[in-house]
């Protein structure tokens, strides 16, 4: 198997060598963020939406030269790896982590940031608009919500319990509720549930990830004179809704088919699939 590379903080080495010391702000605090994107047709898709969160994200965190993330830094390191890799002309998927450097315990001795970035081949996907997801409710531990929890951070222990259970019983995604038992969100995207001619999404007061596709999903739905709330979502509405679907930057619109016995429609999610393949902001920017 080829060797991938990677580019940290500047520098292009192989994935497999080490980077991290014992003293990492990352290893032991969770002390960062990162960025999920879409490499697509030699560029990202909505870069401009992800730099917004990057950089907003990395001034809430006080980590300082949020401004060096900028359109052009991202997407010229972007393409150095993507070429690098050998991956021109594919979807790559790309991950841009962020944290803080230096050591020190609770209290930072600095707030320079270094970052990682990587890139992977998307994989074919098996599913199409004939196959959805099965999904399930994780109730084992909920997500607490304040300030912080809209921030794609590294701190990530609700979701990787989220994700033992997903993988213990086979489901292509569960949901995770808010600590007041409230649909918050999917294992690694934004839900969104059609009911009764009306299109809910949880609001970002409900604890759930500022997405960027969820922005996206909620423009495109506006065009489609489709009216989207921003609400707080009782998972009983599962039992009743029309459609349900998940949304995220990479895979973009997930329509769920199952949840236990209940089965449901993908009429909106297809609308929505089919208007993403050339859904741009370029005559708005």
């Amino acid at each position: 198997m080829s060797v991938q590379f990677i580019n940290f903080d500047g520098q292009i080495i192989a994935e497999n060598q080490h980077i991290a010391s014992i003293d990492s702000r990352a290893l032991r605090y969770g002390d960062g963020l990162f960025e999920t994107m879409l490499w697509k047709d030699g560029d990202i898709r909505f870069l401009d939406f992800h730099i917004d969160r990057l950089q907003r994200t990395m001034q809430t965190l006080q980590l300082e030269e949020s401004t060096k993330f900028d359109a052009f830094f991202i997407r010229s390191k972007t393409e150095e790896l993507v070429r690098k890799n050998n991956m021109i002309g594919q979807q790559v998927r790309v991950r841009l982590t962020v944290y803080r450097a230096g050591g020190g315990l609770y209290a930072p001795e600095t707030n320079k940031p270094v970052y990682c970035l990587q890139v992977s081949r998307l994989p074919t996907s098996l599913r199409d608009k004939k196959l959805g997801l099965i999904v399930d409710l994780y109730t084992d531990f909920k997500k607490p919500y304040s300030e912080l929890s809209h921030l794609k951070s590294n701190n990530a222990l609700i979701y990787v319990m989220a994700g033992l259970y997903k993988k213990k019983f086979a489901y292509d995604d569960v949901f995770i509720l808010n600590q007041e038992g409230y649909l918050c969100e999917a294992l690694t995207s934004n839900i969104f549930v059609y009911y009764e001619k009306v299109l809910y999404t949880p609001a970002l007061t409900q604890g759930c990830v500022q997405g960027v596709m969820r922005q996206v999903v909620m423009d495109m739905a506006a065009d489609e004179g489709i009216q989207v709330v921003e609400a707080q979502i009782s998972p009983e509405i599962m039992k009743q809704a029309d459609e349900i679907f998940c949304t995220n930057a990479v895979q973009g619109v997930q329509w769920v088919m199952g949840y236990k016995q209940k089965r449901y429609f993908n009429k909106i999610s297809r609308i929505l699939q089919d208007k993403l393949q050339t859904w741009s902001y370029n005559e708005e920017v």
